[in-house]
């Protein structure tokens, strides 16, 4: 059963009448609904794309946090083979909210890594909603690590609302475990890409996105902090979300053209949670573009190449 954001009420109840009328065909073979069901699902679908024309940031960052959006164990089953994931951090723990391993993409050997927020309340809470502790962030460092050693290409998949900021979490060095995985990944000398698919927040996402490479799916966001978050800074009132989700320039089309992410991939119409296998298809697609970019540069290219997109950051798309 689909659900339902709160902008998407009048389609819920269009959608919600035409099944309604089908249930009522098959449950009496000789009504025939056929037509009046036709007529609105064409006022779905007119509806759909009136809603999703011209999101707000707001709307964006609703579509990016749907609990149906396909999810980093979803495109790892279906875009790699011969997965193999390899857990802990050889220090403390193995933090399920970082899944991670070897495997094949395209035929080819790499290292897959990402956050995995779970999909219903039991893995929500198992995965802690993909909020990785510091063991998640070293696990990534050792992983990477190993890439590096072995000559491969690193992809990960980002989707965290940012690091978990428990006490234990801070107690084991939160901060300190971020800065080693986003150094880890600035200095490894492999291809590293990456996508956004839903929500990239703070330094929990920039650990894992330093990459040569960076596209972010159409409804997905990438901020320094959440909307809310924010909102309770700076107006000590997280109800002003809206004010501050528009402030945070935090949608995959501002990102891009400020030229924080290489490339943004299109979703189906009503989000990725409409259509998870065409959705899934793009980011691999977009995944074997960006690998391809970089096949002929050596690893020291690579190095400085991933350097200096990160010294460029804030001279594109900005006006005096």
């Amino acid at each position: 059963m689909t659900q339902y954001l709160d902008f998407e009420k009048p389609l819920a109840e269009i959608e919600g009448k035409a099944e309604e009328l089908r249930a009522l065909a098959r449950a009496n073979e000789e009504m025939d609904v056929a037509d009046e069901a036709a007529a609105l699902d064409a006022k779905a679908a007119t509806l759909l794309d009136d809603l999703y024309k011209d999101l707000t940031p707001w709307r964006k960052c609703q579509v990016a946090r749907h609990p149906e959006r396909p999810h980093c164990k979803d495109y790892i089953k279906a875009l790699f083979t011969e997965y193999t994931p390899l857990a802990g951090d050889r220090n403390f723990a193995d933090d399920l909210a970082v899944m991670g391993g070897l495997a094949r993409f395209n035929g080819e050997p790499v290292m897959v890594i990402g956050h995995e927020k779970g999909s219903d309340t039991k893995s929500r809470i198992r995965h802690n909603f993909g909020m990785a502790r510091p063991e998640g962030y070293r696990k990534g460092v050792r992983l990477m690590e190993m890439a590096g050693r072995f000559g491969l290409p690193v992809l990960t998949i980002v989707d965290t609302t940012g690091a978990y900021a428990g006490k234990g979490a801070e107690e084991r060095g939160q901060s300190e475990a971020i800065a080693r995985s986003t150094e880890m990944s600035l200095q490894i000398g492999v291809p590293v890409v990456s996508v956004i698919i839903g929500e990239g927040g703070s330094g929990g996402a920039v650990a894992f996105a330093s990459s040569n490479r960076i596209a972010m799916l159409e409804h997905s966001v990438y901020s320094v902090i959440s909307p809310e978050g924010c909102a309770s800074i700076l107006w000590k009132d997280s109800g002003k979300m809206r004010e501050a989700a528009e402030a945070l320039r935090l949608t995959a089309q501002d990102v891009h053209k400020l030229g924080v992410v290489d490339r943004v991939i299109p979703e189906p119409k009503g989000g990725a949670h409409r259509d998870t296998e065409a959705t899934i298809a793009s980011v691999g697609k977009a995944f074997a573009e960006m690998l391809d970019d970089l096949k002929d540069l050596d690893a020291k290219s690579l190095i400085n190449d991933r350097r200096q997109k990160f010294l460029d950051l804030g001279t594109k798309g900005l006006t005096a």
